[in-house]
């Protein structure tokens, strides 16, 4: 089992007694369904649909003081913060960024379940997270059996997975849920109340108007850099994101890679040779999850 500590996240916590109607009303996964170690994946959006910032989100025991922790992008923890006191207005809860980070955990089922630790809900493969401080780092990964590499493993597992990462894969204020797959990752709720930009969301999603998604992608020898245009033929299809080891992750508009793959075109970026890890996901419907 590996466990690699991630200075990119940030944790920020919602408490109060009208904590989880205030975030219900606000964010894209449905609180009702959250307990003591248990996660979330969700986003902030803003009123035209786009994400503001996209998090996991777990809520904290009785015995941390109750509450919900967020573990988001640690870059866009204050621009969150300040987003959620601006919508508090009377509302009952506090809002405050706390000193933790988080420990990824995969490749194994830890020996021990620490306080503050839960599985990642997006892909059954991303392990564990655990909120802790970073000098603690070390004590957790031997306490749950793990071996404490460079966050830069963790990344290259998350892009074999083809978990999309704001920022590198997608950009924040840009994108819609859809399209950094957040509907097939579980973190849009479609039955669950109103919140901001469900309107855009749940159109989307009822008339199948998405057409661009993040796909896994093959690379043949050197990786382009983030935010290089792909090419089917002379026509864009798309932008890679990030990439390691001959994998990556795109962000591609599926109906044009579709009709790129039909006619036989290959597809480049930078010059580079690519092939698409799963032809078929630009073929699934918006409506229907990836099994």
């Amino acid at each position: 089992m590996k466990s690699a500590f991630l200075p990119d996240r940030g944790v920020i916590k919602v408490a109060g007694e009208d904590a989880r109607n205030f975030l219900n009303g606000l964010i894209t996964t449905d609180l009702d369904r959250l307990k003591p170690g248990l996660g979330r994946f969700g986003a902030l959006l803003t009123p035209q649909g786009k994400i503001i910032v996209d998090f996991l989100i777990t809520e904290a025991s009785a015995g941390h003081g109750g509450g919900f922790l967020i573990d988001c992008p640690k870059a866009l923890a204050d621009t969150l913060a300040t987003k959620l006191k601006f919508y508090k207005l009377r509302a009952k809860v506090t809002v405050d960024k706390l000193d933790l980070g988080v420990l990824a955990a995969w490749d194994g089922v830890p020996a021990a379940q620490p306080d503050l630790a839960f599985a990642d809900p997006r892909a059954e493969g991303l392990g564990t997270r655990i909120l802790i401080p970073e000098d603690l780092a070390q004590k957790l990964s031997d306490l749950i059996g793990a071996e404490l590499v460079d966050a830069a493993a963790y990344e290259a597992h998350r892009i074999v997975l083809g978990v999309p990462r704001g920022g590198l894969d997608f950009m924040y204020s840009d994108a819609f849920p859809h399209e950094t797959n957040m509907d097939r990752l579980a973190g849009v709720d479609f039955d669950k109340g109103c919140y901001v930009g469900q309107e855009v969301v749940s159109r989307m999603q009822h008339r199948g108007t998405a057409r661009t998604r993040s796909v896994k992608v093959l690379l043949e020898d050197a990786s382009p850099e983030p935010g290089t245009t792909i090419l089917a033929g002379d026509k864009p299809v798309g932008t890679i994101g990030s990439t390691a080891g001959g994998r990556g992750i795109a962000l591609v508009r599926i109906d044009r890679v579709a009709d790129a793959l039909d006619a036989g075109q290959p597809l480049t970026a930078g010059g580079l040779a690519l092939t698409l890890a799963e032809p078929d996901v630009v073929r699934i419907p918006a409506k229907q999850p990836i099994a």
